[in-house]
C-alpha cells in the first residue's frame, strides 16, 4: 500500500508516518510539505531514517502534485490549525482561504486522478461558537463542566459533543474553512468514486509537538511552565477553567488504520476523534500539574477575552467506537509525562517552535 501525508513534517503529520509505517507491513510513505513551520526540518531528519520519501512542494500550488506518484491513500494534514488565523499572526485571511481550503481543492484533484481514498483531518472548531457559549455549564474541581441535569440541545449530552451538535456561524475564520473542506471533500468523493473519511479532531498533543500559544498549547503550556515563562489565563475570570478533551496522535493514527481498513460504502463519513471525558483537561488544572512535576509558576489573569474563544468542548467519540471499535488509549498522564521529559531534554524547544 501506498499513502501521501500532506504536511508531512508537522507534528501530526509526522507521528502519523511513524505510528502506521510500525503499524502496517509492506507500507510505502510519501510525503509532502512547504517546511513553512519553524521546526519542521527537524521532522524531515527524522522521516528519511524512516524511509519515507520527501517531497519539498505546497500544496496551494496544483504543479507540486504533478511529481508525486500514484497512491491508494491521502493523509491531509497540511493546514494553519491556529482558531485565531487570519485574524492575528503571520497569515492573512486570504492565506488561511489558501492553506485550508484552496489546497484541498488541489489535493481532491490529485485523489481523483489516481482514485486515491481520502482521510481528511478536520478540528472541533467547526462546532457553533454561540451554540457552546449557550450551554449550561457548571465549576467542577477548578475547570467548567457540562450541567447534563439542565436541558441540553441536540447534538450534547454528558459524554460531550456529538457530529449532530450545531455548525452554524459564527465558527471562526479557520473553523469555517475546515467545514468547507469537509463539504468539498464528500461531494468529490460522491461524485468521482473514491472514499473519503473526516475527522473532526480534538486538541492533540504529544513530545515533539511544536508549541505556541496559538498552535500546540499543550506543549507550550508544559515548556513555557518549565522555564518559568510568563503564562495568562486569557478571558472567563481569568481562572483558567477552560475544559478541553486532549488525545495523542498514536491514537488517531489507529483511527485512521481502521477506516483505511474498511470497505464500507455509504453511511457516516463525518466523525469526532478525541480523549472524551477521560481525557478532558483545564488549564488550571494542567498549571496544577506542572506545579507538582516541576515548581510552582503562577500565570497571570488576563479578563480581556479573545474573539472566538469558548469555555468548554469536550468530544463525544461514540459513533467512531460503534463502527471501528475504537477509543482514544493514552492516558492524559501519560501524554503530559512525555511532554515533560521532552521539553526537559530540549531546553530550546520553545524557540525551534517559533513561540
Amino acid at each position: 500500500m501506498k499513502i501521501l501525508i500532506t504536511g508531512i513534517c508537522g507534528f501530526v503529520g509526522s507521528s502519523l508516518a511513524e505510528f502506521l509505517l510500525e503499524r502496517r507491513e509492506g507500507l510505502a510513505i510519501w510525503g509532502i510539505d512547504n517546511l513553512m513551520r519553524p521546526g519542521s526540518e527537524i521532522n524531515r531528519r527524522k522521516l528519511q531514517r524512516l524511509g519515507v520519501t520527501f517531497n519539498h512542494g505546497d500544496i496551494r500550488s496544483a504543479s507540486d502534485f504533478e511529481s508525486l506518484p500514484a497512491v491508494d491513500w491521502v493523509i491531509d494534514a497540511a493546514a494553519n490549525p491556529s482558531v485565531l488565523a487570519g485574524l492575528s499572526g503571520g497569515a492573512s485571511s486570504r492565506q488561511l482561504a489558501e492553506h485550508n481550503l484552496t489546497s484541498v481543492v488541489n489535493v481532491l484533484e490529485f485523489c481523483k486522478s489516481c482514485k486515491a481514498g481520502l482521510l481528511l483531518l478536520s478540528t472541533s472548531r467547526v462546532y457553533s461558537i454561540p451554540a457552546l457559549l449557550a450551554l449550561p455549564l457548571r465549576n467542577e474541581d477548578n475547570a467548567y463542566a457540562l450541567d447534563d441535569t439542565a436541558f441540553l440541545p441536540p447534538g450534547v449530552s454528558s459524554l460531550g459533543l456529538s457530529t449532530d451538535f450545531s455548525t452554524g456561524a459564527p465558527i471562526s475564520l479557520y473553523g469555517s474553512t475546515k467545514l468547507a473542506s469537509e463539504a468539498i471533500a464528500l461531494e468529490y468523493g460522491e461524485a468521482f468514486g473514491f472514499p473519503v473519511w473526516i475527522d473532526r479532531c480534538a486538541v492533540l498533543a504529544g513530545a515533539g509537538q511544536f508549541g505556541t500559544p496559538g498552535q500546540g498549547i499543550v506543549s507550550y503550556w508544559i515548556n513555557a511552565h518549565l522555564r518559568h515563562r510568563p503564562l495568562r489565563y486569557i478571558g472567563f475570570d481569568g481562572t483558567g477553567k477552560q475544559t478541553r478533551d486532549v488525545f495523542h496522535p498514536r491514537d488517531l493514527g489507529a483511527l485512521l488504520d481502521a477506516q483505511i481498513a474498511t470497505g464500507r460504502q455509504g453511511g457516516q463519513r463525518i466523525y469526532n476523534a478525541g480523549g472524551g471525558r477521560v481525557n478532558a483537561m483545564s488549564l488550571a488544572a494542567l498549571t496544577a500539574w506542572c506545579d507538582t512535576r516541576f515548581r510552582p509558576h503562577r500565570p497571570e489573569s488576563d479578563l480581556q477575552p479573545r474573539p472566538y474563544d469558548i469555555p468548554w468542548l469536550i468530544m463525544d467519540g461514540q459513533r467512531a467506537e460503534r463502527d471501528f471499535g475504537w477509543r482514544a488509549e493514552v492516558p492524559l498522564e501519560c501524554i503530559f509525562d512525555e511532554i515533560a521529559l521532552h521539553a526537559e531534554r530540549n531546553p530550546e524547544w520553545l524557540e525551534w517552535s517559533g513561540a
